[in-house]
């Protein structure tokens, strides 16, 4: 295929906002905090971590690839207030995995409330504006925190499968917000 010139597509991240945060497209700014989180070996353990700042990086590289190579991806959480920058939520999808709706934020921001609200939005947005039939989700069977936000999102067990890495997790559907 030399010579042949393709035309460039590119995708426009939409920008999310609830009442107290914006959801916005990963950039480099937000480096300083995926290299904190991934960086803490407890926070990030659910997340292959702790990566060092090399990893985190392409980390953050595949986040944003993510939207022009699949059509969807992550957000950065922002707060309004503070404008720090707290975490993340959307959509992953690994190769060989199921699409999930996946979420993070730093230890300082847990216990707030952010990572519903944000899932909220996207749950919305996907069903919305992205015009999916289902959204699913699926977490190790030993974390707690995730068992209870996906129950505050109303998310139904709907099977138990393998995954390519050969653990077997409960898959949740979750649906529409009113």
């Amino acid at each position: 295929m030399a010579g042949v010139m393709r035309k460039k597509r590119y995708i426009l991240i939409p920008i999310i906002e609830t009442k107290r945060l914006r959801l916005v497209p990963p950039s480099k700014e937000c480096f300083d905090m995926y290299e904190s989180f991934y960086a803490d070996a407890e926070a990030s353990k659910a997340y292959g971590g702790p990566k060092s700042k090399g990893e985190a990086w392409a980390r953050l590289k595949s986040d944003l690839g993510s939207w022009h190579l699949t059509g969807f991806g992550i957000w950065i959480i922002q707060e309004k207030k503070s404008k720090e920058f707290v975490g993340t939520c959307g959509f992953w999808q690994g190769f060989g995995w199921p699409r999930e709706l996946t979420w993070w934020l730093l230890p300082d921001s847990r216990g707030k409330g952010f990572a519903h609200e944000a899932s909220l939005a996207v749950i919305s947005h996907a069903y919305n504006a992205f015009g999916w039939n289902e959204v699913e989700t699926y977490m190790h069977d030993n974390n707690a925190r995730a068992y209870a936000l996906v129950e505050k999102l109303g998310g139904i067990k709907t099977r138990r499968i393998m995954f390519p890495d050969g653990l077997e997790r409960n898959v949740f559907t979750i649906p529409k917000p009113a």
